[in-house]
Order: C-alpha cells, then structure tokens, then sequence
C-alpha cells in the first residue's frame, strides 16, 4: 500500500501534478510550486477527496498516518470529510460554551434581580462572589469547575465562617445549576449538598461559633478597673490598659492586660 514516494522524491517532485503513493494516498503539486497530501476514497457509490494539509509542514509518514486514520473512518461508513464538518462545528460550539463562572454569575444575578425584593441582595451576592469564589474559580470555565475547586473556596472558612460559607455555596449551586440549564455546563453540580459537600464538610450545625462577651456600660468601667487591680493573680508587673471602643452603636470600654 505504501512505497511508491519516499521522503527525497518528495522534496524533489517540482512538476504539477497528482502522485500516487498507495492506499488512496497523493502528494498533489500545484502550479505554483506549492505540494500538499490529498486523500481519494469512495463511499456510498461516491468518488471523494480530503485535504491531510501542506507537504511543508506533514511528513510522508505523518501523511499516511492520517491517510489510515480516514480509511478507518470510511470502513466505518464514516465519511471522513463530514467528520471533519462535525469535529469544526462542536469545536465552534464548545468555544461558543466556554463561559466563566463569572460570567455566569453576572448573567444569574440579571435575571435575578427582578425577583430580589430587596436591592441589598445584588450587593451581598456580588460582595461575598468577589471576596470567596472568583479569587479561585472566576476565570474559570462552569464546565471545568469541579469539587475541588469549590473546596478549595469552602474550606478556608467553613469552620470560622460557617454562615458566609453556607450562602457562597448555595449561591455557586445555584449559578451553576442555571448554568447547566443554559447549556453551558453538563454533570453534576459540585457544590450541592445532600449526598456530596455533606459527606465531605461538617454540617453548620456543628460548627462551633465565635461566641463574644457583651462589651462593658460605661458607668459601670471605675468598679471594674477597681476590681480588676485587685485580683491577687496579677502581679506588681502588670499593665492594665484601657481605653473607649466608639462605633455606630454607641461607646464602650475594653481592657486590656499584659506585662
């Protein structure tokens, strides 16, 4: 099948016109000079010819390599030009498909905002997105994020966040489930929980919450202080230091004790 061309009769045919190789195999030499590999095969009563690229840049073995990958598909009843028409077309599809998860969670907060009652929503959505999931995943593609990637995200603070956890997740659950119903994704959703996270994260239930001491009335700061210098644990070393905590609530006072 193979033997009538070598790599030297190759580089040396100048005079146009179609040479036979074997198997349907042809290195086709244009009048200007320029040689390219062509493949010729009938199927379905047709007489066909596809292109296997420039004679420049394909070896003669790589030509008949790609000259059996096309026979193959024609004993197949696959007819190689078609194939290629499918193989371009899904590679336009997917690239058409290929968008961010950012991109994806700007679309699903437009067609939310409607439904959001209050416009704070928008804001606290975008807030704990930029701050959490982009850092990680946002230039990422929906298809290509997996579980580990929404770990990644969780996981820093599931234990000392849990209730800011608990929202990015839901909301990357749902952006990526509207992302599948688009078309822009295919599989499972790596961030539900039932049956998935659930196995892997403790339940915020469990998570053990900062709880903080109520801060001191102001009236109330000269017996403390009184107190506090009395306790026999502290030593003639210590400093207590002092001072008023203002914020939109009101004021307060906090103590601080150190050597």
């Amino acid at each position: 099948m193979n033997g009538n061309l070598t790599a030297l009769t190759v580089t040396r045919l100048r005079e146009p016109g179609m040479y036979a190789d074997g198997g349907g195999l042809f290195l086709q030499v244009s009048k200007g000079g320029g040689r390219s590999w062509v493949y010729r095969y009938m199927i379905a009563g047709r007489s066909r010819e596809v292109g296997l690229g420039s004679a420049a840049t394909i070896t003669l073995a790589e030509a008949r390599n790609h000259r059996d990958d096309a026979r193959r598909l024609r004993d197949q009843g696959i007819d190689p030009i078609e194939q290629r028409k499918h193989e371009k077309a899904k590679a336009h599809l997917d690239a058409a498909k290929a968008m961010t998860f950012r991109e994806a969670a700007s679309a699903y907060i437009d067609a939310q905002k409607a439904a959001w009652r209050n416009a704070k929503h928008r804001t606290q959505w975008t807030s704990s997105l930029e701050t959490y999931a982009y850092p990680i995943f946002g230039k990422v593609s929906v298809q290509s994020i997996d579980t580990t990637l929404v770990l990644k995200a969780l996981e820093p603070i599931w234990a000392v966040k849990p209730e800011t956890a608990s929202r990015v997740r839901g909301r990357v659950e749902a952006i990526l489930d509207w992302a599948k119903v688009r078309g822009f994704r295919e599989g499972e959703n790596p961030a539900r929980w039932r049956g998935h996270l659930a196995m892997i994260l403790p339940p915020r239930s469990k998570v053990r919450k900062v709880v903080h001491h109520a801060s001191l009335p102001y009236k109330e700061i000269g017996a403390f202080m009184a107190d506090l210098r009395a306790r026999d644990h502290l030593g003639k070393g210590t400093r207590i230091r002092y001072f008023d905590r203002r914020t939109e609530r009101g004021s307060s006072w906090c103590a601080m004790v150190g050597d």
